[in-house]
Parts: structure tokens; sequence; C-alpha cells
């Protein structure tokens, strides 16, 4: 049963970097043309995941929740090949701790894009540049749903909501992180 998980757990690691070439090459798409037979490996995979439609503006988000379910599952196989059986709290534990990885990656991910805007603000930069429109883009409707939650509809000033906003992502931030790690430690006292 070890040498089948071992080698599960070395295939499924070898398809992640499969997939995560696959995923940078798509970033330089102009300029670098992506090979058939990598297409015909990594696709099916990732078009079932980008049926769900994450996305935050212009970024799609699909191709981190395949990664995150591969590493998940990958996590799963390298576990029972070391100790020869899992629990189910350890797979809850790995699977809150795969969510929380993404989550929090995203929350940073924002919150630094809306710092980046407020910057741009403040110094009165050409916020009409590529770069900033790309900053917009990210952070406009981020930006929206805060204030609507947290305004209720009312007229704030830009500055306000910015800082706000970067106020609110900090306190999300820090109250997941607490309860998580509440929640991990119970995950792993769970028996067999």
């Amino acid at each position: 049963m070890s040498l089948i998980m071992t080698i599960l757990s070395s295939l499924t690691s070898l398809y992640m970097l499969i997939l995560m070439a696959r995923i940078i090459l798509t970033w330089f798409s102009g300029n670098i043309r992506i090979p058939e037979f990598l297409s015909r490996i990594t696709d099916p995979y990732l078009n079932w995941f980008r049926r769900f439609g994450l996305r935050i503006g212009h970024l799609d988000l699909s191709a981190v929740l395949a990664l995150t379910t591969l590493s998940i599952v990958n996590q799963i196989f390298a576990t029972i090949a070391r100790f020869g059986v899992i629990s189910l709290g350890i797979i809850l534990f790995m699977i809150l701790q795969a969510i929380w990885s993404v989550v929090s990656f995203l929350l940073i991910f924002i919150f630094i894009v809306i710092v980046l805007r407020l910057i741009a603000y403040l110094c009165n930069l050409d916020i009409y540049s590529v770069f900033w429109r790309i900053v917009d883009t990210i952070s406009q409707p981020i930006l929206y749903r805060i204030n609507r939650l947290l305004f209720k509809g009312r007229i704030v000033n830009f500055r306000t909501s910015i800082i706000l906003s970067a106020v609110a992502l900090t306190l999300i931030y820090l109250i997941l992180r607490i309860l998580v790690t509440l929640f991990s430690g119970f995950l792993i006292r769970l028996p067999v």
C-alpha cells in the first residue's frame, strides 16, 4: 500500500509541475506558443474548474482552485504513504490548510492592490498608464463590494473608502487566521 501511495504522490507532484508550466506559459501567450501535447494533458483538468467561473475582475482563479485540489490529493497520498493510515481529522486539516492558503493569498494580494491604489491616489500618479488600469480593474469591484457592505449605499470620500477597505481586509485576515488556527488544532486531535 505504501509503494502505491508513494507512486500516486509522485505522479500528482509531476502533474502539478506540468500544470504550473502550462499556467505560466499562458501568461506569455502572445510571445510563446503552448505545445499541443501540454494543452491536451492539462486543459481537460483545468477546464473542469473553469466552468465554475471563479473570477476577480479579469483574474481567472480557476487554476488556483485546480492546483489547490491537486495539492490536497497529493498530501493525502503522501500522508498515507508515510504513515500507512490517515484519519478523517487529518484529511479535514489538510483541506482547511489548503483553503486557508488560497484565501490568505487572495486577501494579501487584494490588500496590496488596494494599498497601491491608495498610494497612486495620494501621490497623484498617472493613473491612466497600463499598470494603474490593471490595478483599477482589480481593485474597483472589490472596493465597490466592501463599501456596499460598510456604508450601505452612502456616498463616501474615495480616500476614506480605500483606507477603510484596507482596514476591513486586515481585520478579516486576522480573524480568519485565528479561527483557522483554533479549528486546525481541533481537527488534528480527532480520533482515527
